[in-house]
């Protein structure tokens, strides 16, 4: 493909030198994400007056449309067909150019855009609405009688073919028109697909005609969890909530999706998450009881039965699913399905002797292989969450991957298509900054940098298998985003940086690259402001870290936008001027502002440091921690800051994933040590649960060992287990190095989220006085 678009875009330069041959060079603002795989610009740009002439062949009419449309749209310019050597406009079909992509050129004679298919030719349009004022976004108020575009070119092809964007309307519903706005955003940044989870325990969100008490029934539960579904005891809102798309709701979105070049992808969650459709047809479940839909969140026992009235309702539902949406894919869930019922259950046990499976993860595959051959029958395919790998997977199944990579991985050396979701990345209802005035979320912390600098690509893949990664995806989960409003707040600004990741290419932590971006960002808010979307702006806050060279210890000051001053005070003193990492012996508060000129933008920065002894020491850990969750590095836990109350993914918690741990502190010199004290974060909702025990190790300078075994208790009201140690008793004079001998909690019991899966462990600062 690069090849391809290095000889193309040679062809064009040559033409375009002959046009600027007397220009010189110039570097005009030209504000495009995602960023072009290839742009030239040039001084100058083109004028085009009130009457612009375009010209576009049969096959691009969805582009030209497009484009007569935006241009036109509360402005006073008329834009009309016309011939080829009369166009100001000019489409053309090139054939010889990679799937998806286009050509832009921009110079005194007008402007060509060229394609293979419909949707490079879609693309270059958004391109050109990218080069106009954001001020053609507004619906009124804006009579331009005209439109400028810089001279330039462009040679441009997405790096994945799979470009998407989910959002679950289960746990919150959204009225039709932002489903629109929200299509029309993917659009805007060139991403192709729209994850719509339409059903889930919560709520049924879909018309099915032949199952009306979906609607009547399944679509409205009784109340809703009020704050976090941590908190102790929970509370609920006692009203009745709920709402569905209609056929025709669908019908119509479908049609808008089109038209914006959009593929919408509609889940059915199969076999759990099913509490809602159960509670409409309870001969659906196993249990043969009546149930409600669920009014907190979670994962149910109550899961779709594998029996004969269970698949003529699932085959049904589809197929009128499979009517509204034109698309190649269908999304049938396969998560977080506990396996309780089935295990009671005298027909399911049958069916596992009956086709000789080993289990009841063998069952679900089996359940899932059904489905999938009634959905490859529609000339279809199926889309599953991870866990439809457990007992073996469909063969000719697309895996979403989104409890880490492995499955992903997995999947792709199976052969199998994979779409990268993971949960360490591209969850973007989880947190994004580290101020405490954050609106509610399920936890988590993706920052924006975090987004910019995810690789859907494993390392581990050899490159016939990465052929199998077809692209990446974020996901909105809608627990704690009860408005539009809090939906595009958690999905702005993460959502560009996705969408340069699966156009452009990841940059593999390329801090020049993201830079790039992020000032590329700060000019792209107007557009987003002329579009109306409730974006969070944290590219005016200051990032902090705790370095250390040799004994001693620094403190970095970094902010993502350049031409800025950042200026710092330590303890309240006068407030100065920042230009390298300054040095740290004592405990202190930083406190940080980011200026432009003599105004301050954002929000002042603090961290307070508490300078134990541990801090001047070296760490080592038997096992590293989860690539997600240790931004921070092994020293997080050793260099003086507390980790987030809030969010245990931020840069100061450290995770592991079902492993047992041996921290080793060493000491920089032979200390007395009084007092030891640790935290372990504990959100059962999100796997996360504290040990039952820690045991501490001292070792003395003659090579004696005190050890000192602390149970651990769990306070039902906080989301942390607090581990005190007094070590006043040893008269630790002489103390070499520390360790901490870290269980595991094991596996997640049954009836809980997660049941059946490793613990995660979460760890805090270690203090040492």
């Amino acid at each position: 493909m690069r090849y391809l678009l290095t000889i193309l875009f040679l062809v064009l330069f040559l033409f375009q030198s002959c046009n600027f041959s007397e220009k010189e060079r110039s570097d005009p603002k030209v504000v495009l994400i995602p960023k072009p795989q290839q742009m030239e610009q040039f001084q100058g740009a083109l004028v085009l007056e009130k009457n612009i002439l375009v010209f576009v062949p049969t096959e691009f009419e969805l582009a030209g449309d497009f484009l007569e449309a935006y241009i036109q749209n509360g402005s006073a310019i008329n834009v009309k067909n016309t011939s080829v050597e009369q166009a100001d406009i000019i489409f053309r079909k090139v054939d010889a150019m990679a799937p998806e992509g286009y050509s832009l050129e921009i110079n005194n004679k007008g402007v060509i855009i060229s394609a293979p298919d419909a949707a490079g030719a879609f693309y270059g349009v958004q391109t050109v609405r990218q080069l106009l004022s954001p001020h053609f976004e507004r619906t009124k108020g804006y009579a331009s009688d005209g439109v400028e575009l810089p001279y330039l070119m462009i040679n441009d092809a997405p790096a994945f073919p799979y470009r998407g964007m989910h959002l679950d309307v289960s746990r919150h519903f959204f009225p039709k028109e932002f489903i629109k706005k929200y299509i029309a955003s993917l659009a805007l940044l060139k991403m192709n697909y729209f994850h719509w989870h339409l059903t889930d325990d919560q709520g049924w969100r879909i018309e099915i005609k032949s199952y009306p008490e979906l609607t009547t029934k399944a679509a409205f539960r009784e109340e809703t969890l009020i704050g976090h579904y941590n908190d102790s005891p929970q509370k609920f809102d006692g009203k009745r909530y709920g709402g569905f798309y209609t056929q025709e709701d669908i019908k119509e979105i479908v049609a808008f999706a089109q038209k914006h070049n959009v593929t919408i992808i509609p889940e059915i969650e199969m076999p759990g998450h099913a509490q809602a459709a159960i509670s409409a047809y309870p001969e659906l479940g196993c249990a043969g009881k009546n149930v409600n839909p669920a009014t907190k969140w979670g994962v149910f026992e109550n899961i779709f039965c594998p029996n004969q009235k269970t698949f003529a309702f699932l085959e049904d539902v589809l197929t009128e699913v499979m009517e509204l949406f034109p698309g190649e894919y269908v999304h049938i869930g396969g998560d977080e399905a506990p396996k309780t019922q089935w295990k009671k259950c005298a027909r399911c046990q049958n069916l596992i002797a009956e086709h000789q499976l080993k289990d009841e993860s063998d069952l679900q595959s089996w359940f899932i292989g059904k489905i999938e051959k009634f959905v490859n029958s529609k000339g279809k395919k199926i889309i599953g969450w991870d866990e439809i790998l457990e007992g073996g997977l469909a063969p000719n199944a697309v895996v979403m991957s989104w409890r880490g990579e492995s499955g992903g991985i997995e999947a792709a050396k199976h052969g199998n298509a994979v779409i990268m979701t993971p949960n360490s990345h591209l969850y973007f209802d989880y947190y994004q900054a580290e101020n405490d005035d954050e609106p509610l979320a399920i936890g988590g912390f993706i920052p924006l940098k975090k987004v910019y600098e995810y690789d859907p690509v494993p390392d581990e893949l050899t490159a016939v298998e990465a052929n199998n990664i077809l692209g990446a995806q974020g996901n909105v989960w809608t627990e704690y985003l009860k408005t539009s409003e809090n939906v595009e707040y958690m999905a702005f600004p993460r959502m560009l940086a996705l969408s340069e990741v699966v156009w452009s290419g990841p940059t593999k932590n390329d801090n020049v690259g993201y830079a790039n971006f992020v000032s590329r960002l700060e000019d792209f808010y107007p557009r987003l402001d002329a579009l109306d979307i409730h974006y969070a702006n944290h590219l005016y806050e200051l990032d902090g870290k705790v370095l250390k060279k040799g004994k001693e210890v620094f403190f970095e000051l970094k902010t993502p936008t350049a031409g800025k001053q950042i200026r710092y005070s330590l303890n309240n003193s006068e407030e100065i001027e920042y230009n390298s990492p300054f040095q740290i012996t004592e405990d202190v508060t930083i406190k940080a502002r980011l200026y432009e000129g003599e105004t301050q933008l954002g929000e002042t920065y603090h961290k307070q440091i508490n300078f134990h002894k541990g801090i001047t020491g070296n760490i080592a850990i038997n096992v590293e921690p989860h690539p997600a969750y240790s931004s921070g590095g092994k020293m997080a836990i050793i260099n003086g800051v507390s980790g987030s109350d809030t969010r245990y993914g931020d840069t100061e918690w450290l995770g592991f994933w079902g492993d047992d741990l041996e921290i080793t502190i060493n000491l920089t010199n032979p200390s007395e040590v009084r007092h030891l004290s640790t935290r372990f974060y504990n959100a059962t909702g999100q796997w996360i649960y504290a040990p039952r025990k820690v045991e501490i190790v001292g070792t003395l300078k003659g090579g004696t060992e005190i050890k000192q075994i602390i149970p651990v208790e769990i306070n039902d009201n906080s989301r942390f287990a607090e581990v005190e140690a007094d070590l006043s008793e040893f008269e630790l004079k002489d103390l070499q190095h520390i360790r901490l001998i870290v269980p595991s909690y094991g596996i997640i019991p049954d009836g809980m989220q997660g049941a059946g899966n490793k613990a995660w462990t979460f760890i805090d600062e270690i203090y040492i006085e």
